[in-house]
Order: structure tokens, then C-alpha cells, then sequence
């Protein structure tokens, strides 16, 4: 048997080979090994950084329609090979074979978005105060971006990076996370043939601890977005502020999804199940928290085990399957974890939550759900990124906003209801960045900001027009006559 093929950094214009590698290891098969990708040192993000500094001056100064026309060209590529592309991230993410297809069509259309925003960035030219005066308010790339990317959409959220920073004149250096560098890896391999100039654009693969620091910590980084835990978010929010770089971080999530006494039944549990279970529950945005009243709850809860015997746990690649495997054997032990402290403190068991034996050797796990919990319970408090939901019973409306409310976290929120007094209240109050009426709280459009409050998110939003405010700072220009 031949060595897995080897895959090299990409920094300067160049592939650049390491002094060590790691395996990538397919989740679904454990015998798969898909690859082995560099591991960085912090003199090779050095050089990353010096690469993208060399390069700014002219990149950041640019004819916008080259910009226009590379970023085509790279959504046109991923979109080209949406089942090679979708094939590999469920290979090594283990997202299920047309969810890894969707979200490479994602990545190839939020590409070819901010080729047109290229063409779209405005200004202002306003009249002074001042007699003979006139004012023009500009944008103008940021400088020098790192990019820190999490393993739960590997190709989908590189791409809602990289494309703007790119599109507005900035120059990368791109850290994927190092669980799943193959979509990054193939990404690069796309970009470094698209008309880039040499620089503009640096891939490192390797740890948080030395990839990651290093980019942090560099004076000449002008700028960090984050997506990835709490904990490594506010340390690298503390790093940059301190000196004076700009920051922009998406973090955690314990998204609620309210179930009204007038819901439809069965509407409710189809949106239920996707949010909280569908990518194997790996999404900032999964509603883990099913806060229901009291009137439907009974029903509720008993629908939802029956639409959860018919779950299908299995390998990635496989037709019909419904939901993959865990991402790693770290992760499934985080999830096993927490399904035994739910039994603990006493909620119940309602289905799942047992392992899932499979042809192939890898992290099966049926999704969880637990009944009979309370606000106060840890399944209630902290994220377990993983399929396991609970179901907290309130007695009312003003209930279930409070309840939904009731979390250190603010990104996504749900409710199924008929009432349109109800949808448009808790649009207005509930404490999120993003409201979802009678749909799953995951699945997002790419044209469109995306964001959350309170310890969710930090900074500017991400996505769509609203991009720019990460990536570009804003100049007043006066011109006298």
C-alpha cells in the first residue's frame, strides 16, 4: 500500500513542504485515511504573514474587475466540482452526502456573490459645513487578515472569509482547523489558480496553539476573524485588542426552539428534528433547547420519539442515510458525556443516545433527546455540539420568551406558531441575531448577515454586504476648491 499523498502548505505563490505531517482520517471509516497535511511552524506562518504583507500595496490597490473576475472563477470551479468537492468533505467531516454537496454550492455561490461586490463597493460625496468644501467618504481594505476557521462547515465558512477579505482588497493568511484540512487544501489548490498575485492569498495548516498564536500575536496582522469555542475566542479577542487589531468572532450557541399550543404538530417536529439533529447537531446554530408549552407538550414530546425511530445513523457517503458520524472520537466522548450528566441531574430519556454499530468502524452515535428537564440542568446551560436536544415544558407564551431568553448566548432562535401576534413579538424580543418563524434555526442563506449577540458573537456581522464592515476601514477625504 502506497503512502497517503502528502499535501503542502501554500505560502508566497508557492507549495511549501513541512518538517511534519498529519494524517486526516475519515470519521465514518476510521481505516480511510484521506491525506496528510503539513503541520506549521511559527517561522512558516512568518513568512505567511511577511508574504501578505509584501503583497498588499499593490493587491489593495488593484483594478476591481481582476478581483471580480478571479473571485468568478473560483465559485465557478467549486461549483464545477460539487460532487468531488461534497464527496471529500463528507469523507472527512462526515456531514451527510447531499448536505456536503449543499454546502460546497454554498461555498462556489458566496464566491461568486463578493465577485460582484467588487463592483458594488460605495462611497459617499457630501457637501461641507463649509462654503467651497465638499466630503467624500471611502472604503479601503483593512490590510493584512487572519483567518481561523472551525471543522464543522470546512468549506462553507473558509469561503465566507477568505472571498470578502479577498474581494475588498485585503491579503490572507488562512488557518483551517486541524481536524479537517482537506476541503482547505483544495480550496487553496483552486485559488492558486485563479490570478491571484503571489502573496495575496497563504494557506498554513497546523495546531491553534502555534498556527493560530502565531497569527494572533503578529504585529503585522491587522486584523483576526475567528469562528471556533468561547474560551480560544475571548483569548484571542484580549490578544488583538490589546494591540489595537481588529477582531471578529463567532463563537457558541444554545439556540432555543419554541413549540406554541397553536403550532402544526408535525411541522413543528420536522423543524425540531433538522435543527437539532440534522449535521449530526455540529452547527452554532442547532436548536438544542426545545422550550414547548404546556398544551402541546404531551404530543409533542411523543411525536418526537416516533419521528426519531426513523432516524438513520450511518456512514457518510451511504444513499439514504440521514445523519453521519460524530466528527472524532474527542467529540463523541463530549457527547456521550453529556447524555450521562442529563441522566444524572435527572432528565429522562426520551430516545437515542446509544451507540451506533455500522459495516464500517467509526463515531456512530444516535441522537439524544431528554424530556423532563429544567432550565437549571447543565443539558439546559452549556453547548454539547452534538445530537443531543432537550425539552423544557413552560406554561405559556411570555413563558417560552423567557425561557429562550434565559442563556449567555444569542445567535439563533425558532418558533413554530399560527399566531402572527406571536411570531411578530417574539421577532422583536427575542435575544438573537438571527430569528427563524416556523423554519429550523440552522440554515442560513450566504447573501445575508450572519451574527449573533450576547457571548455568541463579537465584532461586525459576517456575510453579504454587511462584510464590509470587518473588512474595510473607512476614510474622510475633504476637497477645497
Amino acid at each position: 500500500m502506497t503512502d497517503p499523498k502528502r499535501h503542502n502548505h501554500y505560502i508566497g505563490g508557492e507549495w511549501v513542504a513541512a518538517t511534519a505531517y498529519s494524517a486526516n482520517i475519515n470519521p465514518s471509516d476510521l481505516s480511510d485515511v484521506i491525506g496528510e497535511y503539513a503541520q506549521a511552524d511559527a517561522a512558516q506562518v512568518q513568512t505567511a504573514i511577511d508574504a501578505a504583507r509584501a503583497a498588499f500595496p499593490a493587491w489593495s490597490t488593484s483594478g476591481i474587475q481582476a478581483r471580480s473576475d478571479a473571485l468568478d472563477q473560483v465559485g465557478s470551479e467549486i461549483l464545477a466540482r460539487k460532487q468531488e468537492l461534497g464527496t471529500l468533505l463528507a469523507r472527512e467531516e462526515g456531514k451527510t452526502l447531499p448536505e456536503a454537496i449543499g454546502e460546497v454550492s454554498r461555498a462556489g455561490n458566496i464566491f461568486k456573490f463578493f465577485a460582484g461586490e467588487c463592483l458594488r463597493l460605495s462611497g459617499d460625496y457630501l457637501p461641507s459645513v463649509r462654503p467651497g468644501v465638499h466630503v467624500e467618504v471611502t472604503r479601503e481594505a483593512l490590510g493584512v487578515v487572519g483567518l481561523i476557521t472551525p471543522w464543522n462547515f470546512p468549506i462553507a465558512i473558509p469561503a465566507w472569509k477568505i472571498a470578502p477579505a479577498l474581494a475588498y482588497g485585503n491579503c490572507v493568511v488562512f488557518k483551517p482547523a486541524d481536524l479537517v484540512p482537506g476541503c482547505a487544501w483544495a480550496l487553496a489548490e483552486i485559488i492558486s489558480r485563479a490570478g491571484f498575485p503571489a502573496g495575496v492569498f497563504n494557506l498554513v495548516m497546523g495546531s491553534g496553539r502555534v498556527v493560530g498564536d502565531a497569527i494572533v500575536h503578529s504585529p503585522k496582522v491587522d486584523g483576526v476573524s475567528f469562528t471556533g469555542s468561547v474560551g480560544v475566542g475571548r483569548q484571542i479577542a484580549i490578544s488583538c485588542v490589546s494591540r489595537q487589531a481588529k477582531v471578529q468572532l463567532e463563537m457558541g450557541g444554545k439556540n432555543p426552539q419554541v413549540i406554541l399550543d397553536d403550532a402544526d404538530l408535525k411541522q413543528a417536529v420536522e423543524l425540531a428534528v433538522q435543527s437539532a439533529f440534522y449535521s449530526t447537531g455540529q452547527r452554532c446554530t442547532a436548536s438544542s433547547r426545545l422550550i414547548v408549552t404546556a398544551g402541546i407538550h404531551d404530543k409533542f414530546v411523543e411525536a418526537m420519539a416516533e419521528r426519531m425511530r426513523s432516524i438513520k445513523v450511518g456512514h457518510a457517503l451511504q444513499a439514504g442515510i440521514d445523519i453521519g458520524p460524530v466528527v472524532s472520537r474527542a467529540q463523541l466522548d463530549q457527547d456521550l458525556g453529556y447524555i450521562d450528566i442529563a441522566r444524572n441531574e435527572g432528565a429522562r430519556l426520551v430516545a437515542g443516545g446509544s451507540l451506533v454499530t455500522c459495516d464500517t468502524e467509526g463515531y456512530f452515535l444516535a441522537p439524544a433527546l431528554f424530556a423532563d428537564s429544567t432550565a437549571d440542568m447543565r443539558i439546559s446551560r452549556e453547548e454539547v455540539f452534538g445530537p443531543v436536544a432537550n425539552i423544557i415544558k413552560v406554561a405559556d407564551y411570555e413563558a417560552a420568551l423567557a425561557m429562550a431568553n434565559d442563556t449567555e448566548f444569542g445567535l439563533s432562535a425558532g418558533i413554530a406558531t399560527t399566531s402572527l401576534k406571536y411570531a411578530n413579538h417574539f421577532k422583536r424580543h427575542s435575544q438573537a441575531g438571527m430569528v427563524m418563524v416556523n423554519l429550523p434555526t440552522a440554515g442560513v442563506d450566504y447573501h445575508v448577515p450572519f451574527g449573533g449577540r450576547k457571548g455568541s458573537s463579537y465584532g461586525s456581522r459576517e456575510q453579504g454586504r454587511y462584510a464590509q464592515e470587518f473588512y474595510t476601514v473607512v476614510k474622510t477625504s475633504y476637497i477645497g476648491s
